[in-house]
């Protein structure tokens, strides 16, 4: 393969008349010059792996047009320099070589090839005439070079004592011009394809007089200026006026450019004086980084974060009481408490000018309406809404954001909805906040402290921001299907309002106020093409749900809904809905009443349960068998569960004859005792009475009545103690359509939670003592 000879420093190297070619964006490389380049393009990569093979050299060329992924022969200007490869680092995402300038070439062809193109050259040599002319121009370029430091302030003094140590003129042209960074690209290519080194010189004189002249009126300007306005709008002005200088010269200034931009943007952001400071000291550090190098981009990305975020914007509330309440009522039925607390939040709010914001934590089984609530509290409040799913995060960095030395680093969760919210004070729903996990990352909730606690989140610092960011202004809802699983001193930072689900009067009304309407509308529905009774709408409550929410009972309506659309896109008439076409079109029941199961026999009994998808009904079961005496217990029993079993029966054993039970029935049997269902885990102590009602009801032979649940826990002595869970309990009671309970006395103040309605269809049979449930129950003992 021909080669040319390039002298570098009185040493002769040889150069290939084929390279593989590097393309370059904003930037040229000139001969004499070391730089870094960063390479993250499939064929520059190829390119770079041939050459660091082959000794090292590449043809480095610029693109036109930055977007180009691939350029053509047309898309690469006509000039470039060979350099070669002197350091090479793997970055993960690419590679970061740095390259010194050997010689300039004009490209004779532009040869194809797979991985990578390659490229033929002419080396450009210098002409040189060691003339009078030469050194003249050269002291020239020296002594506007001198001036041009000292009007400019950017510029290093330094820079002077390294241009004087340069005896050769061709490296002076070339030192000036690659640092030159108003300099446009087309210039700098001309200066790359111009082997004369007196016109090179020459090109580099016009453009120092040029930057004098620049340099002078605004340092003018800026004297004029000062004693007239503030800092801030002098250096404003003087950047509006570099800019008409710039553009009257005809010079365009990718890297200037863009730093400009950001600084309007500064100018016009409303941000606070510590942000503001250091949003200038980085914009002010861009300006200088090159256009090349990886650290721009990661400048550029944090500046404008800073300028997204709404460090002061905020919106008005509506503080019409009457207004909110009625907005709250058109989105959801029932739920009196929470809408109570949000106009009581918008009460103070009218009164106090800057009142906290309270922390709010709904707690409820799936399907009860906790985030649509969210979204009907920014309506009411005429607020921003942001959501955040917490459901399964594990690592810290999710909350409070990477620090800017990683690779992509970026805020935390916390900070990007309030930039998507473009407001510091929406309604922001932290979803599932007791699905938050933790591994060798962190602990997110330990986080979420900081950003929960109305003392400390005034000043919230994000790792990859690390400025304080005022959160004390945002109106936060948590959202959980249980609270023991919520760390404590979470739990402690929020208030918390228990959702316990809707009675059967509430699910019919949402059904035909809510569900129906909007199905019927999805649908493409007219609102008279499909009319359910409350009767049916009960039906299909009672019928084809178990829940505590309203979510499989939208599914139902929504079947209905799909099945009528179908009837009138094929021509036909709505069909009638009643109990019979409920079934018809749903398929048969799929749950049946509880009161079903209630066979009145010895040995079982009705007890009520929480659990996290609301309240519900359990059957304890007892059997008596000939053989060694003990006790078994199945139905996949917690420890606290099997407890309760073993002091129910001890407690029977010990007052056998006032009970009437015969006391050699406890040495000749085995008792068996079983909670279906048996492929669910239990636990808990509010078994504990209706298991010894249960096993005095066995070892009587009398049946429990079949209209009684209860709860409670009992101790050795024979005393209830109270449990919770009280409205969930006893609404999962009235669903199954249970006529007394009993339950401890010392939860009687929890009734006051329950639904009226619901309420005053119970007997309600207070217990202190074990003896009284037994008694109530069974009939004996008393």
């Amino acid at each position: 393969m021909p080669s040319f000879e390039v002298r570098i420093g009185g040493e002769s190297i040889a150069v290939p008349a084929e390279l593989p070619l590097l393309p370059v964006r904003n930037t040229a490389v000139f001969p004499g010059v070391t730089l870094p380049l960063s390479v993250g393009r499939a064929r520059s990569l190829a390119a770079v792996q041939h050459a660091v093979k082959q000794g090292g050299l590449l043809a480095v060329v610029p693109q036109r047009a930055p977007d180009t992924e691939q350029p053509s022969r047309d898309e690469l200007f006509g000039h470039g320099c060979v350099t070669k490869i002197v350091h090479r680092v793997d970055t993960g995402s690419g590679l970061s070589v740095v390259v010194v300038g050997l010689a300039r070439f004009r490209i004779a062809s532009l040869l194809g090839g797979d991985p990578f193109q390659r490229v033929g050259i002419e080396v450009v040599h210098d002409e040189i005439d060691q003339t009078p002319e030469t050194e003249a121009a050269k002291r020239t370029v020296l002594r506007l070079a001198r001036e041009l430091v000292e009007l400019r302030e950017d510029l290093p003094d330094e820079a002077i004592e390294m241009l004087g140590r340069v005896e050769d003129p061709a490296r002076l042209a070339d030192l000036i011009a690659f640092n030159s960074g108003s300099l446009p690209i087309e210039e700098k290519v001309g200066l790359l394809g111009q082997g004369n080194v007196l016109a090179r010189l020459r090109v580099v004189i016009r453009y120092l007089m040029r930057e004098i002249r620049v340099a002078r009126v605004s340092r003018e300007f800026a004297e004029r200026a000062a004693g007239e306005i503030d800092e801030g709008q002098r250096k404003k002005l003087l950047r509006e006026q570099l800019r008409k200088i710039r553009d009257e010269l005809g010079e365009t200034d990718e890297q200037g450019g863009e730093a400009d931009e950001l600084r309007e943007r500064l100018e016009a952001a409303r941000l606070p004086d510590e942000v503001w400071s250091v949003a200038e000291r980085e914009v002010n550090r861009l300006s200088g980084i090159p256009a090349h190098s990886p650290e721009r981009s990661v400048s550029r990305t944090y500046v404008e974060w800073i300028l997204d975020l709404p460090w002061l914007e905020e919106t008005s509330d509506n503080l019409e009481l009457g207004q909110a309440r009625e907005i709250l009522e058109e989105d959801h039925f029932g739920l009196e408490k929470v809408k109570e607390r949000i106009l009581e939040y918008l009460a103070v709010r009218r009164l106090v000018e800057a009142p906290k914001g309270p922390i709010l934590c709904f707690v409820g089984p799936p399907g009860v309406g906790k985030t649509s609530l969210g979204k009907s509290i920014a309506r009411a409040m005429e607020r921003r809404f942001v959501r955040c799913s917490l459901g399964g995060v594990r690592d810290e960095a999710e909350i409070r954001g990477h620090r800017r030395t990683y690779v992509g680093a970026m805020p935390g969760r916390i900070l990007q909805s309030l930039k998507k919210a473009a407001t510091r004070n929406p309604v922001f729903v932290l979803d599932e906040i007791d699905k938050v996990g933790m591994d060798y990352r962190g602990d997110p909730s330990a986080a979420l402290l900081e950003v929960l606690d109305p003392e400390q989140n005034h000043t919230f610092s994000d790792h990859y921001l690390e400025l304080p960011f005022d959160l004390s202004k945002v109106l936060f809802i948590a959202t959980a299907n249980r609270s023991d699983t919520i760390p404590p001193p979470l739990l402690d930072r929020m208030e918390v309002i228990e959702l316990p689900g809707y009675t059967m009067r509430e699910k019919v009304e949402i059904g035909r106020r809510f569900l129906l309407p909007r199905k019927l509308e999805e649908h493409g529905l007219a609102p008279e093409a499909l009319e359910i009774s409350d009767a049916v709408l009960r039906e299909i409550a009672e019928s084809y749900t178990r829940e505590a929410g309203v979510r499989n009972l939208e599914r139902n309506i929504a079947a209905l809904v799909r099945k009528t659309a179908l009837r009138v896109a094929e021509g036909g008439a709505p069909p009638a809905i009643d109990r019979e076409a409920v079934e018809e079109l749903l398929g048969p029941a799929q749950f049946r009443a509880d009161r079903a199961e209630r066979i009145e026999q010895p040995g079982v009994a009705t007890g009520m349960v929480w659990t996290p998808v609301g309240g519900d009904i359990v059957f304890v079961e007892t059997a008596l068998m000939k053989g060694k005496p003990g006790l078994n217990l199945t139905g996949q029993l917690g420890d606290v569960m099997q407890e309760s079993a073993e002091a129910a029966l001890s407690y029977l054993r010990a007052n056998a004859e006032a009970l009437g039970i015969e006391p050699d029935v406890f040495d000749e049997s085995r008792i068996h005792i079983h909670v279906p269902a048996g492929g669910m885990r239990k636990d808990g102590p509010s078994a504990g009475v209706t298991m010894i009602v249960a096993l005095a009801s066995l070892l009587s032979g009398r049946p429990v009545r079949g209209d009684v649940a209860m709860t409670g826990e009992i101790t050795l002595r024979g005393q209830v103690l109270p449990v919770g869970g009280v409205k969930e309990k006893l609404l999962a009671a009235h669903r199954a359509g249970i006529g007394e309970i009993m339950l401890p006395r010392r939860c009687l103040k929890d009734l006051e939670e329950v639904p009226r309605e619901v309420l005053d269809d119970f007997k309600i049979f207070p217990l202190d003592e074990s003896i009284e449930a037994i008694s109530e129950a069974v009939g004996i003992g008393a």
